[in-house]
């Protein structure tokens, strides 16, 4: 309720006690009820008799009137309080236990968070070699796709907690690995646990995050080949790690009981808009993943831009409103298709019709076209699945282990037919 309800209320309610003796009278005369109606029922109220109908049908009378009153004054704000509501208010739900827990994976440097569970070296290498090794190398030390992992540690920095190789003036490594910069082995878990493999992050047991990142420490040293590591015991190997002491602290700025060094004069409020943009995709990347506009959101009704047309000017929400795409020619097949792509990560690496890391998948089909139908299914289904490095560069790509035959083979004949 604003403000001018309540005042216009307020001067229809009874004095508070002891305004009678100033000589004030309640406002309510006129309402329902005589003046003398609503008086002796006041007068009631502090003490003063009064006949008990004349109180209670004065009483009655003002209230009525009072409510009639609050309703139609009420019903007069409705629509604007309505209308100031913000935009977004009616849209989306809060969210389900279930949904929280989905997504409240995190694992602290105490450890809250870590999921009860063990991995040993063994189960660490297998997994690591069919779905990290192409990338990362059969040791952590491939430095083609990503920087190393492994590497520039010693027995004597798992001594100290602090890494040799880090301090100033005295670097001895080439090149910065993981290991060499990361304090804490509970960053290790999360990260894998959230994010890896690439095209398929998330995928992966508890028992083989453990086990992958205990053949990780293994190579490093920290921990030996036969090694299990638990939710148990990995505390006793945060002891252990090259780089533990190797974090700086600025007291100023994560001291809890005193101000700190940072001040923040960002507007959170009533915020003016700010009409430059400041960053924006190169014209040649618009295009990287494909028309956007014919990419159904998983959220909302909204599509994406036409991005095979060139960036309006002006804000956005400024130009005509952009017509509907319709892909009359993309048959519920290649829609089919175009989800195994998306699902399975394929179109982070390639694009329909141009390179992004690897090949787009029409230069694949152009590549082979020479061959019979039946060979380039044959062959780019074995691809898929196993991977491979060398006939498109030295970037490997990794293994596409989690798909079925049946989805390998359906990506392989639409490649073979041209892409489309």
């Amino acid at each position: 309720m604003n403000t001018s309800v309540i005042h216009s209320l307020r001067s229809f309610t009874p004095p508070l006690k002891g305004a009678e003796d100033r000589g004030s009278e309640p406002a309510c005369a006129g309402l329902d009820g005589t003046k003398s109606q609503w008086l002796r029922h006041w007068r009631g109220l502090q003490g003063k008799p009064a006949p008990r109908q004349s109180r209670l049908r004065g009483f009655l009378g003002c209230s009525r009137g009072i409510a009639s009153l609050a309703l139609a004054l009420l019903g007069s704000v409705s629509v604007s309080s309505f209308a100031q509501d913000k935009p977004w208010s009616h849209m989306g739900r809060a969210a389900t236990p279930a949904e929280v827990k989905a997504w409240d994976i995190d694992v602290r440097p105490d450890f809250k968070g870590l999921p009860v569970g063990a991995g040993n070296v063994s189960l660490g290498e297998t997994v690591w070699e069919g779905k990290c090794a192409s990338c990362h190398g059969t040791f952590g030390e491939s430095n083609e796709v990503f920087t190393p992992i492994i590497g520039g540690t010693t027995k004597a920095d798992i001594k100290t907690g602090r890494v040799k190789g880090l301090e100033e003036g005295k670097s001895i490594v080439p090149q910065k690995t993981t290991f060499m910069k990361v304090a804490t082995v509970s960053t290790l878990f999360d990260y894998i646990n959230r994010a890896m493999p690439w095209n398929a992050p998330k995928t992966l047991k508890t028992e083989e995050v453990y086990g992958v990142l205990a053949y990780l420490l293994s190579l490093a040293e920290v921990v030996p080949g036969d090694f299990t590591l638990s939710d148990k015991n990995i505390a006793e190997v945060q002891k252990r790690m090259p780089n533990r002491n190797g974090m700086a602290f600025h007291e100023p700025m994560w001291k809890v009981n005193g101000k700190g060094d940072v001040k923040n004069v960002a507007c959170m409020k009533n915020c003016a808009i700010d009409p430059v943009v400041h960053s924006s995709l190169p014209a040649f990347a618009r295009d990287a993943h494909g028309n956007i506009a014919e990419q159904n959101r998983v959220v909302g009704p909204v599509r994406g831009a036409d991005t095979t047309k060139p960036e309006p000017k002006g804000l956005v929400g400024s130009g005509s409103a952009p017509k509907a795409v319709v892909v009359a020619a993309a048959s519920s097949g290649d829609a089919a298709i175009k989800g195994l792509l998306a699902s399975n990560a394929c179109t982070a690496c390639h694009g329909v019709k141009n390179k992004i890391v690897g090949p787009g998948f029409n230069e694949i089909a152009t590549k082979y076209k020479n061959k019979s139908k039946a060979d380039q299914e044959r062959y780019l289904m074995g691809k898929i699945k196993s991977g491979g490095t060398g006939v498109w560069g030295s970037v490997p790509m990794p293994p596409q282990a989690q798909l079925s035959d049946a989805d390998a083979k359906a990506i392989a004949q639409w490649i073979a037919a041209g892409a489309p």
